[in-house]
């Protein structure tokens, strides 16, 4: 993965946010996303796990090539920032589901729909 890859779910749809686990023990962010109106709960969302950020220097920017290692302000094993829209929500860690990455959510700080409207 490249420094400046982001790994993202793509357009998600709120609907989708809720597992099959959650109808059996609904979660307050899930009895929240029922109150909205059926027409919003189709919009669709960015979600986005950032690994981290650096802030260098543009020299320490030109310097970077292939094989470059830039370390970031994220400890190894610390849970990753969960973003809606660009909003962080919460925290997870990286899961593989299947072929692909995934990511399970450690907590929900607050998923404040007014905030992730773009």
């Amino acid at each position: 993965m490249n420094v400046n890859d982001q790994f993202t779910g793509g357009d998600i749809i709120i609907d989708d946010l809720a597992g099959d686990d959650a109808a059996a023990t609904p979660a307050p962010q899930v009895a929240r996303a029922a109150r909205l109106p059926q027409m919003m709960r189709r919009i669709p969302v960015t979600l986005t796990l950032e690994v981290g950020s650096a802030r260098i220097s543009l020299q320490e920017l030109m310097d970077i090539g292939p094989s470059s290692v830039v370390p970031l302000d994220v400890l190894a094993g610390e849970p990753l920032v969960i973003k809606v829209n660009g909003t962080a929500i919460g925290r997870a860690e990286v899961v593989v589901a299947g072929e692909q990455y995934g990511l399970k959510v450690i907590d929900l700080e607050g998923l404040n729909l007014d905030l992730i409207a773009p």
